[in-house]
C-alpha cells in the first residue's frame, strides 16, 4: 500500500478551488442516479470521472487505465462490490485508492475489511463530505494547500432517477429468480434511501427472501410504487 501511495502523483496540482484536480476517478455504480450524484461532486471538485455498472465493466476500465480513485457500490448485479474491493486491495500493484459506497452503514466495517479506505453512505448529497473522504485516503503530498470549501448539498438530474425507476419497473415486470429479486429489491431500496422515499425503501427491502407465493403479491405492491412515481414525474 506505501508503494502504492508513494508512486501516485496527480497529473495536475489540486487548489483550494478545486481540491480533486489532477484526479481521475472510477465509480463502479449500478444507480444513474448515484453515479450522477458522484459525478456532479467530481467535476465541482476538479476530477476526471469515468463509470462502470458492474463488475463485467469495471474489469473492461481496469484492463486499459489505472484510476487515482476507485469508489465500489457494494451491491452491483453481476457479483459482489466486496469481492471485488478484496481482488483490488490485494492485486499489484495495487490502485492508488480504494473507496466503498452503499446506503447500508452496517456494511462499513466489512468494506474497510476488504480494503476500503474510506466509506461513502448514500445518500449522496453532501460536496464537502465527498471531499474529506477522498482527500482523507490520498497520500499527504496529494492533499490541496487548504481546507476543503463550503459545503454544498449535490441534487442530481431527475432524468437519472426516471431511468433507475424505469430499469427496476422493466426488471419486475415478468417472472424474476429469487436472487435476481434480492438483487432487484436492493437496487430500489437504495434509490428510496437515495432520495429519501421511506416508503419505496420499506416495501423494496420487504422483498428479499421472500418464498415465491409471497413474492408475487409484493412485486405487484412495489411495482405499482415504483409506476405512480414514473407517473409523477419520479
Amino acid at each position: 500500500m506505501t508503494d502504492a501511495f508513494e508512486s501516485f502523483r496527480p497529473l495536475t496540482r489540486p487548489t483550494a478551488e478545486e481540491p480533486l484536480k489532477g484526479l481521475t476517478v472510477l465509480v463502479i455504480e449500478d444507480s444513474r442516479y448515484a453515479s450522477e450524484a458522484l459525478r456532479l461532486m467530481c467535476l465541482r471538485s476538479g476530477a476526471r470521472i469515468r463509470r462502470a455498472d458492474c463488475l463485467a465493466s469495471a474489469r473492461r476500465h481496469l484492463s486499459t487505465y489505472r484510476p487515482s480513485v476507485t469508489i465500489v457500490d457494494l451491491g452491483l448485479p453481476d457479483g459482489s462490490g466486496l469481492d471485488l474491493l478484496h481482488r483490488l486491495n490485494t492485486h499489484q500493484p495495487r490502485l492508488p485508492v480504494l473507496l466503498a459506497t452503499s446506503g447500508d452503514p452496517s456494511l462499513e466495517p466489512a468494506a474497510r475489511a476488504a480494503g476500503a479506505q474510506g466509506f461513502l453512505s448514500k445518500p449522496l448529497a453532501s460536496l464537502a463530505a465527498f471531499q474529506r473522504t477522498v482527500i482523507a485516503a490520498l497520500p499527504r503530498h496529494a492533499h490541496p494547500p487548504s481546507p476543503v470549501p463550503v459545503d454544498a448539498v449535490i441534487t442530481p438530474d431527475p432524468v437519472a432517477l426516471r431511468e433507475d425507476l424505469a430499469q427496476a419497473d422493466s426488471a419486475l415486470s415478468g417472472a424474476v429468480a429469487a436472487a435476481r429479486l434480492d438483487y432487484i429489491a436492493q437496487f430500489l431500496a437504495g434509490i428510496g434511501r437515495s432520495t429519501l422515499d421511506r416508503d419505496l425503501e420499506e416495501a423494496a427491502a420487504g422483498l428479499r427472501g421472500l418464498p415465491a407465493a409471497e413474492a408475487t403479491r409484493r412485486v405487484a405492491a412495489v411495482r405499482h410504487l415504483v409506476s405512480a412515481r414514473l407517473r409523477k414525474g419520479a
